[in-house]
């Protein structure tokens, strides 16, 4: 079973909202989010990224980044700009981008089912980026920004959902900076809530889309403060954390390639032929854009040209994790060829996310790297398989547009 619980939101007050919503706090760098936050004093962004308020402070992990970052939600809360919700409510959040929806529901799960695993991970996380976030929920008191959570699609779930928003005015309706509308319905019908989390108490497991370092700091925070309060009853705010929730027939994942700094000593001739005698069948599509067009089909940029790679039955392994495209490059031209063991730690390779493009891949290529190759799209199921077999997928595996939106609503810890 899935707990999802309705929380007292901290959220913007509805004039504000289209001042603070922001892009999520890793998806650009300090520079960038100071250019971002540049002229708007309501930016989410003073909060996520909060060190762009602190311009002495060179390292964003120091303890005055994350107390700034507190003190801006407390005084935002002081001046109205934020307010706080009255009663635990839950939320209806939809998404659009170019033309396709996703709609999902956004309450509070618990950290004992990502214990026990009721909340299934498909990624390993860094300690250091772990740290950082562990940080900032745990001295802001509060989830800032939301876990990216999938489910099997549930017609019972979305029938309630489409009753919300065919039955109520949203409580915001905005398009962001990048294009994407978001919009918020809130949930405070007792009946509707119950219903709601009486459906997921059904569903057997919660899937991680996006938000691996969010989830693990926050069950961490939460065992943290079990251990500062040691007659904890289980029901406080902190032994759960904030969720957006989706139905997996909703979601999208773009394709993440890879850009390579060098051709480990071959020739470009070479290293063709290396390709060749791995497994793949070559074929030049001369200066035009290639995209793969299907699974275990490649494209390569190098030195001016765009190749389609397509894999040998032969070096497809009956594997759900090797059997991925993004393995199979790993294990038969980056290791073997490449001598890129490790692509977590390999400064030889980089990772595009495919919401940039081709020509983002083909400008890296042609200035600070030598090659490029992109990859067809992990699938949903994909990941719920890989996931459901408690493994782990490749590095950089996939990249979900659109980004859930930050600022829209935090979960205070207390």
């Amino acid at each position: 079973m899935a707990t999802v619980r309705p929380f007292k939101a901290i959220r913007p007050a509805k004039k504000y909202a289209d001042k603070v919503v922001s892009l999520p706090y890793d998806v650009m760098n300090r520079k960038e989010a100071a250019e971002m936050a540049e002229g708007n004093p309501y930016s989410f962004l003073h909060i996520c990224r909060s060190e762009i308020d602190l311009p002495g402070e060179e390292d964003p992990y120091d303890i005055a980044v994350y107390e700034k970052a507190k003190e801006n939600i407390e005084k935002n809360l002081n001046e109205g700009i934020f307010v706080t919700e009255e009663r635990p409510a839950l939320y209806v959040y939809r998404e659009v981008m170019d033309g396709r929806v996703q709609t999902g529901i956004v309450g509070c799960v618990a950290v004992d089912e990502y214990q026990n695993n009721t909340i299934k991970k498909h990624e390993f996380t860094r300690v250091e980026k772990e740290q950082d976030r562990i940080n900032h929920f745990d001295i802001c008191d509060a989830d800032t920004e939301p876990v990216f959570l999938t489910y099997r699609d549930d017609k019972r779930i979305r029938t309630i959902v489409e009753g919300v928003v065919s039955g109520s005015d949203p409580v915001y309706d905005l398009t962001a900076s990048d294009g994407v509308r978001h919009t918020l319905w809130i949930v405070e019908d007792e009946n509707v809530i119950e219903n709601i989390t009486s459906l997921f108490k059904e569903i057997p497991a919660l899937y991680i889309a996006d938000g691996h370092h969010r989830s693990a700091s926050a069950c961490k925070v939460g065992l943290k403060r079990r251990e500062e309060n040691p007659g904890y009853t289980g029901d406080e705010e902190f032994n759960f954390f904030m969720a957006a929730i989706f139905p997996d027939n909703d979601l999208k994942i773009f394709d993440y390639n890879r850009v390579i700094k060098d051709l480990n000593g071959l020739s470009s001739d070479e290293f063709l032929e290396r390709i060749k005698d791995a497994g793949f069948h070559i074929e030049d599509k001369g200066h035009s854009i290639y995209h793969p067009e299907a699974k275990h089909v490649f494209s390569m940029y190098l030195e001016g040209k765009w190749y389609k790679l397509t894999a040998d039955s032969s070096i497809i392994p009956d594997h759900v994790i090797d059997s991925l495209d993004v393995a199979i490059i790993q294990n038969n031209i980056f290791g073997p060829i490449l001598g890129i063991k490790d692509p977590r730690t390999d400064k030889r390779i980089d990772f595009v996310g495919g919401i940039r493009g081709l020509e983002e891949l083909e400008k890296r290529a042609e200035s600070d790297m030598k090659i490029g190759f992109a990859v067809y799209p992990v699938d949903v199921s994909d990941l719920l398989k890989v996931s459901d077999n408690d493994m782990v997928m490749p590095p950089k595996s996939t990249w979900f547009e659109p980004k859930l939106a930050s600022g829209l609503f935090m979960h205070r810890l207390k």
